[in-house]
Parts: structure tokens; sequence; C-alpha cells
């Protein structure tokens, strides 16, 4: 099992609509992709912005190539991210497994 973290953070007052663009274009994407094994969306409001971490569990390196590409530590985005993200990792990290 392999986990992929991303972290983002927007705007406090943009949170709950990039909460719910992030539901609809990350996470089902994590979650339609054959091998991916759960996705979650975790966010907080700390002062004037909002801390947004995802998570995703995968069976196989494959299965994450499948849905970020062959360099599967580069991060994911879509088309209206521009519109919301302050800050962002361009890197996703990963983890293994025992």
């Amino acid at each position: 099992m392999i986990a992929r973290i991303w972290r983002g953070a927007v705007l406090a007052q943009d949170a709950e609509a990039y909460a719910a663009y992030v539901q609809r274009t990350g996470i089902e994407g994590y979650q339609s992709t054959p091998g991916n094994r759960g996705a979650w969306l975790l966010w907080r409001i700390e002062g004037d912005r909002a801390e947004f971490v995802t998570m995703s569990l995968w069976e196989s390196r494959q299965a994450i190539e499948a849905f970020a590409g062959p360099d599967i530590d580069v991060a994911v985005f879509y088309p209206d991210d521009d519109q919301f993200l302050i800050e962002r990792d361009r890197k996703s990290t990963r983890l293994n497994s025992s």
C-alpha cells in the first residue's frame, strides 16, 4: 500500500467552495482510478487562510501512474485551482507501508 499526500492553502472565505471543488475533481478522480483504496480531504481554517490536505491510498505504483502520470510525485492540478490556491505543494509526499 502506498499513501500519497498533498497540501495547499486558500483564503478562509474560499474554504467551503474549494472543499466542494476538490471533492468533485481530485477526490472523485482518485476514487475512480483502478487501484485506489481510498481518498480523503481534510481541512481547517487558521486565521485568514484554510489549509487543505488530500490523502489517497494506492495498491501499487502503477495505480498511481494511471492517475498522476509517470512521475508519481508531481501534484495533479485542475483548471480552477489557480482561482483558489494561495499556496500549494508542487509535489505530493509518498509513503510506503510495510
